[in-house]
């Protein structure tokens, strides 16, 4: 099986690239970025592609799988760059699959891809996949989804398949998650706890999260298994502000969510910090999934616990951890930061 990985650097991508070459079945993977690694996996062929300008058909040529990971988070204060990139660059590679013929289409969706949910019951992969209109992630996820489904609509002989994972961590993606979302001004050491002095006690701070591992295994199982339509990705428990404050070594301090977004949307409109105020609306109404389709039909279950995952991160970040990817590698910015200070927080360096 020839499996193409389309953004195969990244925190994601790294961990489908490493669980498809695992795979016995798989015999050659195809890795396209937009800046080649000097990582090199057995099995594995590197290729410099922008998916919003480079012609993909050369890369889909005979293969049995393609998995669709590339997207941009930044620039937050450029949304027509994200929306190139995201949005029509996403168009491109469907329509490459089906110039091809590619039988299998494997998509990276996203929790934020779904419409506000409750926070009191799962909700199943049928609920409304509309996005939150003021985050530019929720937004583009769900215009993405609109894609795919005129897709299968044209092309009902490629098996697609939609993966709606919650927050993605592990240890080697510490760095490029500080980065997107902390920004440059962020001190790892603060990663530590006891020294994070509080957790804000927000009304629906509540989310998924899931290793990075168990994704590449959930991408792994998508592929190579008859299975298609959409399947939600996460692991127990779920995390609330009381779980983070213990992880932490903070005390919770009640904070509404007018004023976590205030903080927020001034703090990014000052460019001290990369994410969005939209994120934090995105967050606070986000559904917790179900993931009993996940498990009945791709017969997925984590290794880790949503917490072993978040402590990960948080040992990552202590460490400066890392991988030799681009995206991953603590390298990026140079020392002390100086590419990301330069670019601005909100921007892609």
């Amino acid at each position: 099986m020839r499996v193409v990985v389309v953004g195969g650097t990244g925190n994601v991508g790294t961990s489908v690239v490493s669980a498809l070459v695992a795979d016995q079945n798989v015999t050659s993977v195809v890795g396209l970025a937009r800046r080649l690694p000097d990582w090199r996996p057995s099995k594995t062929t590197w290729h410099a592609v922008d998916v919003t300008t480079r012609d993909l058909a050369p890369y889909f040529a005979e293969a049995d799988a393609v998995v669709h990971l590339a997207w941009l988070f930044q620039p937050t204060h450029d949304p027509v760059t994200t929306w190139r990139a995201n949005i029509l660059g996403s168009s491109r590679v469907f329509e490459a699959v089906a110039g091809q013929g590619v039988p299998v289409l494997v998509y990276a969706s996203s929790v934020g891809a779904y419409s506000s949910g409750p926070k009191d019951r799962p909700v199943g992969e049928d609920w409304p996949t509309d996005g939150w209109p003021g985050a530019a992630y929720g937004r583009e996820k769900a215009y993405v989804e609109r894609l795919l489904d005129v897709f299968e609509r044209d092309h009902p002989a490629t098996r697609v398949v939609r993966l709606r994972p919650g927050f993605i961590f592990k240890r080697e993606s510490a760095t490029e998650q500080r980065r997107l979302f902390g920004g440059p001004l962020v001190p790892q050491r603060l990663a530590r706890p006891g020294l994070i002095p509080f957790v804000p006690d927000t009304p629906g701070l509540r989310f998924q999260a899931v290793h990075g591992d168990d994704v590449g295994e959930a991408y792994r199982l998508a592929v190579t298994r008859p299975a298609s339509g959409a399947f939600n990705i996460a692991a127990d428990p779920v995390i609330d502000p009381p779980a983070l404050a213990e992880l932490l070594g903070a005390r919770l301090v009640p904070v509404s969510g007018w004023a976590l977004r205030s903080a927020a949307a001034v703090a990014w409109h000052l460019r001290l910090i990369p994410a969005s105020p939209g994120l934090v609306d995105l967050v606070l109404r986000m559904p917790i999934m179900d993931v009993t389709r996940a498990r009945d039909e791709l017969g997925w279950r984590p290794r880790h616990t949503a917490l072993d995952a978040l402590r990960e991160l948080l040992e990552g970040l202590r460490t400066s951890a890392g991988m030799d990817t681009p995206p991953l590698s603590p390298e990026t910015g140079g020392p002390a930061r100086p590419g990301e200070v330069r670019a601005g927080a909100g921007t892609w360096p």
